[in-house]
């Protein structure tokens, strides 16, 4: 249902690159990008994530409530992405373990402050 997620960015090159390493681990690499934005994709017709600088041209900023959940595939992937994150410089907001019945999730944020979730369940 979902086709792509935007998340605001005030660095797009810290941004690629971020993710660039980020969601390598799920195999994913651009398959879309301009000066504004930068789309990360597993395949054609496979939903996105974006980086995107705002289209008002007034800072991103990160909004409360607001989080990116990237599924997985597998527990291995929850605690690779997790590392990896924590690697490249984002927070621990949720180190890897269940949260309720078959969810496993982790928590981070990336270089512009924006919330992520890796999980399966």
């Amino acid at each position: 249902m979902i086709g792509y997620v935007t998340v605001g960015t005030n660095d797009l090159e810290k941004a690629g690159k971020f993710y660039d390493e980020l969601l390598g681990v799920l195999g994913a690499k651009r398959v879309m990008e301009t000066e504004r934005f930068i789309g990360w994709g597993t395949g054609p017709g496979a939903p996105m994530l974006l980086v995107m600088k705002p289209y008002d041209g007034k800072p991103a900023t990160v909004s409360n409530g607001v989080m990116v959940a990237l599924h997985a595939g597998t527990q291995a992937n929850v605690d690779a992405l997790f590392n990896k994150a924590r690697a490249l410089g984002g927070p621990d907001e949720g180190a890897p373990g269940i949260r309720m019945g078959t969810f496993y999730g982790a928590y981070s944020r990336d270089a512009d402050g924006n919330k992520l979730c890796f999980f399966i369940m």
